[in-house]
């Protein structure tokens, strides 16, 4: 029988053609939404509304995915098609969001600004929710021990864009300042209100380290650095004993990245919290030789430069910091529930807490009396992380079946 090139849309079984009106009616719908509304307030689901509003979804999915085997609607709605193009419909989004600067609150007419909250993403995402959850259910009708890596690795993405979405809002964001040897349960909210938390945070010890210093040649007068207009540095290495810097060529004889000064100025290496590095250098130029200590210091122990001649120094320019770290125990309802060692890139997790390493004072360096922490609490977080290992083992179980069936066909052959 001839295929008939002329179908007519949404006359024959909806396809391609009807997928793509639908998804783009809705991005025009959610435009429209924002220029007369503005953008969506995700605030406004704040408990129980999301709990709510989870449920509606989730219903909507069952019967979606229930109704697939007799209704045509249905089954497009969980089809190939639909998928497609809602797929491209977040891409594209996702690629305004890219080229367009995002701010807190939207300063475009279309919301391209705040795109995540925008009423044309958040139709498309909630389509997309129904339209995946309604999948699994299908698939789930006829149930095969076989598609296991398919149940998790759809559930596990179903689960973890249904929970970053309606849990967004019970997301809090707290900055708590909490000084050496003490213990703080308040924090300042987004809006900067002084609120009282149920956890609280001893600080045992706060320490920092620092990057290998850079030594630079100066105006004894001004403290610029020489040359004027194209400073040079010169960056003390382990494995690096010498160079030159501004004409002058430099022997590193001695370097200790934590010291502390002698009366005779010298220095020794120390544990202390005043530590700070020192190095000794000498100097050589037109025949004349300089040598000493030269020390970067900090707000207890001095600055040292080695002058050089009646004009010029060389100094010790203040070191980057490396990483630095709080030693911490967390109290919940009164109860210790954990000590750990908190720093950038490596929070604490406990319970629905979130606690990282947000701070401490820039002026002190490591001699700071307090560190400031960023906690975030968010009670959705283990069903987000639950749909993430669901999609990681779901993958990889589709990858190893993938394969073991192209081991048994290549075995029959």
């Amino acid at each position: 029988m001839p295929k008939n090139h002329n179908r007519k849309i949404w006359k024959t079984s909806w396809r391609y053609s009807e997928a793509f009106i639908t998804v783009g009616a809705l991005l025009l719908i959610g435009f429209v939404l924002q220029a007369v509304a503005g953008e969506f307030n995700f605030y406004l689901l704040a408990q129980p509304v999301n709990y709510i509003v989870a449920g509606i979804i989730t219903f909507s999915c069952i019967a979606v995915g229930l109704r697939c085997s007799k209704s045509s609607l249905a089954r497009w709605l969980c089809g190939v098609e639909m998928s497609v193009s809602l797929i491209v419909a977040l891409l594209l989004l996702t690629f305004i969001m890219g080229l367009t600067p995002q701010s807190t609150h939207s300063n475009s007419l279309l919301g391209f600004d705040v795109m995540s909250s925008s009423w044309a993403f958040v139709l498309t995402y909630t389509l997309t929710l129904i339209t995946l959850g309604g999948l699994v259910v299908r698939r789930l009708k006829t149930f095969s021990i076989k598609d296991y890596g398919f149940y998790l690795n759809h559930f596990g993405l179903w689960l973890f864009l249904l929970c970053s979405g309606v849990g967004y809002a019970d997301m809090e964001r707290y900055v708590m300042y909490v000084r050496e040897g003490e213990m703080e349960c308040r924090a300042y909210d987004e809006n900067a209100n002084l609120r009282e938390l149920p956890i609280t945070i001893l600080l045992n010890d706060f320490d920092m380290d620092y990057y290998l210093p850079k030594l630079a040649v100066v105006d004894s007068e001004s403290g610029e650095i020489l040359p004027c207009g194209k400073a040079e540095y010169f960056q003390i290495e382990n494995d690096v004993l010498g160079g030159m810097l501004n004409g002058w060529k430099i022997e590193i004889e001695d370097y200790i990245h934590q010291s502390v000064s002698n009366s005779d100025g010298t220095y020794i290496e120390s544990c202390k919290k005043e530590a700070t590095s020192a190095v000794r250098v000498k100097a050589m130029k037109n025949g004349e030789i300089v040598s000493g200590w030269i020390c970067g210091g900090n707000q207890i122990q001095l600055f040292a430069a080695l002058p050089l001649d009646e004009k010029t120094s060389m100094v010790m320019l203040e070191a980057e910091p490396r990483k630095f770290t709080s030693d911490i125990e967390v109290y919940i309802r009164n109860e210790k529930n954990r000590s750990a060692v908190v720093e950038v890139n490596k929070p604490l997790s406990i319970d629905s807490w979130t606690i990282y390493q947000y701070g401490y004072d820039s002026n002190a360096g490591r001699l700071s009396s307090y560190s400031s922490f960023e906690i975030v609490y968010d009670p959705w977080l283990l069903p987000v992380y639950m749909g993430i290992a669901m999609m990681m083992l779901g993958s990889v179980a589709m990858i190893w079946r993938g394969r073991a069936g192209e081991e048994v066909t290549n075995d029959v052959e």
